[in-house]
């Protein structure tokens, strides 16, 4: 049950309302996150508009993915598991490649430093080491992308809080927080 209840939209602001159509037009349905979200006008639409600028960053929908699930995994946050994992094998992700990147790493070097930072980032809120950045600059992540992984997990950091502060109803097919061996 719920302990933040959903946005009751025939008494929500006209701004609200107009940006839950936007994300139903976008995505074909309201995910329970954002009606969630939309109690404070001011949260989703901050929320949705870091969300749109990071999707036009350097990191590809596969990496943001690759973030995501790392960070819901770190934060034991099921919500955002099953909706990123529905995601994630949109962006190209295979099963192995979901489990992967819950554990923090991934098939290429590339998508393995962006894993294993973004889990660094949450693990030691914020503190990384030097030997952090350094791994991550030797797998080719320049600084521009460095600064998009955090960011990554900062935003990811406030849905997983969000949804384990308010137990929103999970409304994407439910990935538990065990990790299942891959078939």
């Amino acid at each position: 049950m719920p302990r933040i209840a959903l946005v009751d939209t025939t008494r929500a602001d006209a701004g609200v309302v107009a940006a839950l159509s936007a994300v139903k037009a976008k995505i074909g349905m309201t995910p329970n996150l954002f009606s969630t979200l939309a109690q404070s006008g001011a949260t989703l639409n901050g929320y949705l508009a870091f969300s749109d600028a990071l999707a036009k960053g350097a990191l590809s929908a596969r990496q943001r993915e690759i973030i995501a699930l790392a960070v819901a995994q770190a934060n034991g946050c099921e919500y955002c598991l099953s909706a990123h994992s529905l995601m994630g094998k949109g962006a190209g992700l295979s099963p192995d490649g979901l489990r992967k990147a819950r554990e923090g790493t991934a098939d290429n070097a590339t998508d393995a430093a962006v894993a294993r930072l973004a889990r660094r980032v949450v693990e030691t809120k914020g503190q990384v080491a030097d030997a952090d950045l350094a791994t991550a600059r030797a797998a080719g992540l320049d600084d521009g992308r460095l600064v998009e992984i955090i960011a990554n997990v900062a935003i990811n950091v406030l849905t997983n809080y969000i949804n384990n502060a308010a137990h929103t109803d999970i409304d994407f097919p439910k990935v538990g927080l065990a990790l299942q061996p891959v078939g």
